[in-house]
């Protein structure tokens, strides 16, 4: 039995910080832990993750194109495409290593890039798992929505355990279900804002079902599909606040969004605590809830445009002042270092 660990980054609301927490994540994960390979899988069309990684900026996106041109893409649209068409396929062809690119990274830390065909390819995927079966022993629509999943089971060398971050897209397209199924946990950003508490309803029933199915269309519904399957969903493992207000600890409104959203995931916990990962502690109250589960993530804000530009990991976040596009931006040593520990804790806590 394989030993790697997967975590998606996913919640059906786009602008939540999925990627730029995919980006800090694996980096400080794959520096924190030497004895494992860190793979990022960048599920999503933007490749706003895989940017970051391979530099950030102009030349990032000279690198992406690179991979995307090949006559067989060194990216996620090549593997899918390699293991529709054979049932598997190599990782090895289609990871990048990223401290050959970007020297602020681990070599450790790998990726296999995001590509925006994901989204010429969906309909094709889409088609493919519908498709009549040959055979009683044939299953289109399982072989479909398992590669991911079998691509997170493998390993680059045999004596090195892998970890997976996946990246996604907000929309919940195949390649999203996809990216959904192939982690063994889910982790959910949220921002302080409505949308955001109003998303979490979303997820559940995107991914389990309304509390009430519909009569006619329920039947075609992923949930519906997964539960015929038998196919295995992520547990949720944490709940991330990203973007709120900090300068004095959480401000009151954001706090009150804030209590809001874990109100929200807590009252799912009581109805089904098996879609949540299992705590050594023993979670009999909301604050018990609140304290498992729920994790404050700082504003990345002046440091966050300088680690999207520049590929630099909140670790690697050393000087005052860095120049994005001919304009000198400021980052406080307090907001990045914050920031930094911030992320550590969430790593430490994976």
């Amino acid at each position: 039995m394989s030993d790697n660990k997967s975590y998606v980054m996913w919640n059906n609301k786009g602008g939540v910080g999925k990627s730029t927490i995919t980006f800090h994540i694996a980096s400080i994960y794959a520096e924190e832990n030497k004895d494992k390979d860190v793979i990022v899988v960048d599920m999503c069309p933007q490749a706003n993750s895989s940017s970051m990684l391979m530099g950030g900026g102009v030349e990032s996106e000279s690198v992406l194109q690179e991979l995307i041109s090949k006559d067989e893409p060194q990216t996620i649209v090549g593997y899918i495409t390699e293991a529709t068409l054979n049932g598997n396929a190599d990782i090895n062809k289609y990871i990048t290593s990223l401290s050959e690119i970007n020297k602020n990274l681990s070599d450790n830390l790998f990726l296999i890039s995001g590509d925006g065909n994901l989204e010429l390819i969906a309909p094709l995927l889409s088609e493919r798992a519908e498709s009549t079966p040959l055979s009683a022993s044939d299953n289109p629509w399982l072989n479909i929505y398992s590669i991911i999943r079998k691509l997170t089971q493998k390993r680059i060398s045999a004596d090195r355990p892998c970890v997976y971050f996946i990246d996604t897209n907000p929309s919940f397209s195949i390649y999203t279900q996809l990216a959904i199924v192939g982690a063994d946990k889910l982790l959910v950003p949220i921002n302080a804002d409505d949308s955001s508490i109003f998303a979490i309803s979303g997820l559940f029933n995107l991914m389990w079902g309304a509390s009430v199915a519909h009569p006619i269309y329920d039947k075609y519904t992923f949930a519906t599909k997964a539960k015929n399957h038998n196919l295995n969903l992520p547990q949720i493992g944490f709940l991330l606040g990203n973007r709120f207000t900090q300068k004095i600890g959480a401000a009151h409104a954001f706090k009150a969004l804030s209590d809001k959203a874990i109100d929200k995931m807590y009252a799912e916990f009581m109805k089904n605590p098996d879609r949540f990962e299992n705590r050594n502690n023993e979670i009999k109250s909301r604050d018990d809830f609140e304290r498992e589960f729920s994790i404050e993530l700082r504003d990345f804000n002046s440091a966050g445009v300088v680690a999207a530009n520049q590929g630099l990991p909140l670790t690697k976040m050393a000087k005052h002042s860095y120049v994005v596009y001919g304009r000198e931006i400021q980052v406080a040593k307090e907001q990045r270092d914050k920031c930094r520990d911030a992320m550590k804790d969430l790593v430490n806590r994976l």
